[in-house]
């Protein structure tokens, strides 16, 4: 038996498609690689250690003042136009609340299509998930707090570094964890939660500005899991798909879940109902709904952030802009 050989034109053919085969194959390749956005995680956790610092940022204490003080402080370094506005509320007990929001723009100031993203800053007055012994202490909000602030810091420290070519503005509300406690004997009353968001949803004048949202709330835990908010996706569908089409196409589809979410009150409820802004809730939530056991304790501390989190919440979030 003898090995027959290709005659001139076949060999060549031959060569000629596995070139292109390969080339095919490079380009396929190529088409699969994702350029990572910006973001260090590092940053960001070094951030939500620095508002732990201060002890709980609860309204009106010494610590809530030096957190305001240090957001304005590096909201202006990183090149955003910074206000805190400030008013009153009511609370669950009905007393008048000071408010304090900060808001940072970047941009053109007078333009309209504006992209918000925001978080609250400030920590829950009491533990009311813990033991009894913790009832009147503060929260450190290390993840209910810190870290949006955090994440947020550092998308601010990147967007002076290279500008998006949309107009954003970054809103870190107040009084968010003011809500009805648990052992307080009456029904828990929603609008005695995010006051913050409520206060500003108040101003007419900001209606129209915004296109559309991203609140970020509880984004650090060790492997946390963000499903798609029910109220979300009622008010805002095509941008949660959006988001989490960017998430999985930067490997976090485990992280950014495809499964439904419990709805939840939080500030993205008031922005909308207020002003008609779709807004997405990124938020860490339990696959049954409800939170993780450290949530309202005293243990929600800096054991309780992980830098692959903060990582997976930024790259997503820097994807859009």
């Amino acid at each position: 038996m003898s090995v027959k050989t290709l005659p001139t034109y076949g060999f060549l053919f031959l060569m000629l498609t596995l070139f292109v085969s390969c080339i095919g194959t490079s380009s396929q390749t190529a088409k699969r690689d994702v350029t990572r956005p910006p973001f260090a995680a590092d940053s960001a956790y070094a951030h939500i250690a620095t508002q732990l610092s201060f002890g709980p940022r609860i309204p009106g204490s010494d610590a809530h003042a030096d957190c305001v003080d240090f957001i304005v402080q590096k909201m202006t370094a990183y090149g955003a136009s910074v206000d805190v506005e400030q008013g009153y509320m009511t609370d669950y007990a009905g007393e008048k609340q000071q408010v304090r929001n900060i808001v940072a723009r970047f941009g053109d100031l007078n333009a309209k299509h504006r992209l918000l993203l925001c978080t609250h800053y400030d920590s829950r007055p009491w533990s009311d998930q813990d033991d009894e012994a913790y009832r009147y202490v503060g929260v450190p909000a290390a993840n209910d707090g810190a870290s949006g602030v955090g994440v947020f810091l550092e998308i601010a420290r990147q967007l002076q570094l290279k500008p998006s070519a949309k107009n954003i503005d970054m809103v870190f509300f107040d009084c968010e964890d003011m809500g009805t406690p648990a052992f307080i004997d009456n029904n828990d009353r929603p609008d005695t939660w995010c006051l913050g968001s409520q206060l500003w949803a108040q101003k007419q004048e900001r209606k129209g500005l915004y296109d559309w949202g991203i609140l970020l709330d509880m984004v650090g835990a060790p492997g946390a899991t963000f499903y798609k908010e029910y109220y979300s996706v009622q008010q805002a569908s095509n941008y949660v798909d959006l988001i989490w089409s960017n998430a999985a196409s930067l490997g976090y589809d485990k992280i950014f879940s495809s499964k439904p979410g419990a709805p939840i009150l939080d500030d993205h409820i008031y922005v909308h109902k207020g002003l008609g802004i779709p807004c997405v809730d990124i938020i860490h939530t339990l696959p049954q709904g409800g939170f993780p056991a450290w949530w309202h304790t005293q243990e929600d501390n800096m054991m309780q952030v992980d830098r692959a989190t903060l990582q997976a919440v930024g790259e997503v979030v820097m994807s859009v802009l």
